[in-house]
């Protein structure tokens, strides 16, 4: 007989924009084939800034939308609204809808455990209220430290995620990061607390998908363009991953001729920050080589990064207890990739872990423009690495559910914990 789990999640289709949107959907697509049956409490459509209703959740999962609103989008006068209205994000709101929802959801389904997933934090205080309301054991998915030396800045919201961060560690009965240092740091962070309350499941890929998009459209083969194609597929942020020292070294190749439109096209698909990366396509003269392209459906992402010569990945040093989740989707792909971000990191440590060391510190304009030559150069000539498939099948999102039943299985059963 299926166990049942309420899952709380912000990120559900059919946002857009948004990769965290690939965990809670994988986790509630394969938790049936573990004996667990996943219930979905996520917001209406109207709280998300874009969607994509051509992608909006498999038919097969219970999925129910309680009311929530954007502060930004529906509260505000003139482009502002009051502070109290977005703490701890813009979507507080979702508390007046979530609460009495998960209410009736326990209810009906009597889950055996309480899910709930960062980065939108409302997530897990609806999570919270509705596990000492109830009693449920309760899971809190963080994927990335809520607190950090230098995040939240501001110090009203600093001290709500420190409130929030403390409370749902404490009250949970297992807390899961996403990659090794964020799951160290959280222990060492609550000393005081068993090291084993901290687990983590890193994110992964859809093997599925995959496969059904190599079977129907024949993808995996060479790119086309006779430049070298390297693409960059998300969001760039203009502090955790920014381009600068990148755009600096395409300067200063394109300056010294060994790069050019004939040679070179750098592709940055869905950036969610086209105004601050076209100020530095103009400031550094690169129209030529750098090409802002807008956001595809995510079967049309994963096929873009199935053809193309290269994969960029950046991740500055800020986020050193990070990995970003399109890492395990690149790797899937099996495409050369080119890391620009701290060796000390996490994610220079799991690309160098499946033998990949084409990394380039972020912060070094000529360390990139050196590694970019030679990337490029082993990228044409075949030489690239590529990591072994039985090794990528152990990040698929089939595994990752697999572990988290498993943790599952023993919250249930406190004798195991």
């Amino acid at each position: 007989m299926k166990k049942r789990i309420l899952m709380i999640a912000y990120h559900y289709p059919p946002v857009l924009g948004s990769s965290g949107i690939q965990r809670t959907l994988k986790f509630a697509r394969y938790l049936p084939e573990f004996d667990w049956e996943p219930i979905i409490l996520t917001v209406h459509p109207r709280a998300y800034p874009k969607i994509d209703n051509a992608h909006i959740d498999d038919e097969q999962t219970r999925v129910y939308r309680a009311f929530a609103a954007d502060a930004a989008q529906h509260l505000s006068f003139m482009k502002r609204y009051p502070r109290l209205l977005a703490l701890p994000d813009r979507w507080s709101s979702w508390m007046l809808g979530a609460i009495p929802t998960g209410m009736y959801l326990i209810k009906k389904y009597k889950p055996d455990v309480i899910w709930s997933t960062y980065p939108i934090a409302t997530a897990h205080l609806i999570g919270y209220c509705l596990h000492r309301m109830n009693k449920i054991p309760w899971v809190s998915d963080f994927r990335d430290p809520m607190v950090e030396p230098d995040f939240p800045a501001e110090p009203l919201l600093r001290r709500a995620y420190q409130w929030i961060d403390r409370n749902t560690v404490y009250h949970s009965r297992q807390v899961i990061l996403t990659t090794p240092n964020a799951t160290k740091d959280y222990q060492s962070r609550y000393p005081e607390l068993p090291a084993s309350k901290f687990t983590c499941i890193e994110n992964g890929y859809d093997e599925e998908i995959f496969r059904t998009i190599e079977k129907k459209t024949g993808l995996g083969t060479e790119a086309k363009d006779q430049r070298f194609v390297l693409l960059h597929s998300g969001i760039i942020y203009s502090s955790e991953r920014d381009p600068v020292q990148f755009f600096e070294a395409l300067s200063l190749l394109f300056q010294q001729k060994l790069i050019g439109n004939n040679n070179l096209k750098v592709v940055l698909r869905a950036t969610f920050n086209d105004h601050y990366i076209t100020s530095l396509i103009k400031r550094y003269q690169l129209e030529s080589i750098v090409f802002l392209e807008p956001p595809i459906s995510y079967e049309d992402a994963l096929s873009e990064m199935l053809t193309v010569d290269g994969l960029l990945i950046i991740q500055a040093a800020n986020c050193n207890s990070q990995i970003p989740a399109k890492l395990y989707e690149y790797l899937r792909a099996r495409r050369p990739i080119l890391a620009l971000t701290d060796a000390n990191g996490d994610t220079a440590m799991k690309l160098s872990g499946l033998g990949i060391n084409t990394i380039a510190q972020l912060d070094s304009k000529e360390d990139i423009a050196q590694k970019l030559l030679q990337f490029i150069q082993t990228g044409k000539t075949q030489s690239a690495q590529f990591v072994p498939m039985e090794k990528i099948m152990l990040n698929s999102r089939s595994a990752r559910t697999k572990e988290l039943a498993m943790l599952l299985n023993a919250v249930t059963n406190s004798d195991q914990l």
